[in-house]
C-alpha cells in the first residue's frame, strides 16, 4: 500500500462531492498534476466533472484543511462617499456586490480535522468594516487527503483506461 496526496477543491466538494471522515474508503476520478503544478504538495487532485473513466479506490489516513489568504480589491460595504458626493438626491446608484479576491503569495496554512465539510464558506475570516480595500480574506479553499491506495498512480489528462 501507497501514501499518496490528493487536493480536493472546495468548489469540487461543494458542487458534486460527498463528505468523508478520516478512516472511511473512498472512490474518486484522480488526475495526477504535472510536474511543478503541484497544488499544495498534492500529487493528484478530484475531477467530479469528467476527468479518467474509472476510480481511485483507497483509504483516508488525514484530512487537512486548505487556508489561504487573499487580498479583497473591491468591498460593497466600503464607504464610497467621495464617488457619491455630486449625486442629486433621489438618484438611484448600483453598485456591484461581489468581491475580487486575488491571492497573497506565500505557502497556505493547514488546518488537521477528522472529516471533510461539505461547506467551507463556514472556514472564511476577514477583516470586519470599517475597512480599506484591499483588506485581508483567509478561507479554506479545500482539503488534503492523505489517501493509502494500492495503486498510487493517479491518471494523467489524455490516459486512456
Amino acid at each position: 500500500m501507497a501514501l499518496m496526496k490528493v487536493f480536493y477543491e472546495d468548489w469540487q466538494m461543494e458542487c458534486c462531492g460527498s463528505p468523508f471522515d478520516v478512516g472511511e474508503e473512498v472512490a474518486w476520478k484522480l488526475v495526477a498534476y504535472d510536474g511543478e503544478d503541484r497544488r499544495h504538495g498534492a500529487e493528484a487532485w478530484v475531477e467530479n466533472h469528467g476527468g479518467p473513466d474509472r476510480e481511485t479506490v483507497g483509504r483516508v489516513r488525514a484530512i487537512d484543511l486548505v487556508h489561504q489568504e487573499f487580498l479583497a480589491h473591491h468591498d460593497p460595504r466600503a464607504a464610497e462617499a467621495a464617488e457619491l458626493a455630486d449625486v442629486p438626491p433621489g438618484t438611484l446608484v448600483f453598485r456591484s456586490t461581489g468581491r475580487r479576491l486575488k491571492p497573497v503569495p506565500g505557502p497556505p496554512t493547514l488546518e488537521p480535522v477528522r472529516s471533510c465539510p461539505r461547506w467551507f464558506n463556514a472556514f472564511e475570516e476577514e477583516e470586519q468594516p470599517p475597512r480599506r480595500v484591499p483588506f485581508r480574506v483567509r478561507r479554506a479553499v479545500g482539503v488534503l487527503v492523505a489517501l493509502e491506495v494500492s495503486d498510487a498512480t493517479p491518471h494523467r489528462p489524455g490516459d486512456r483506461p
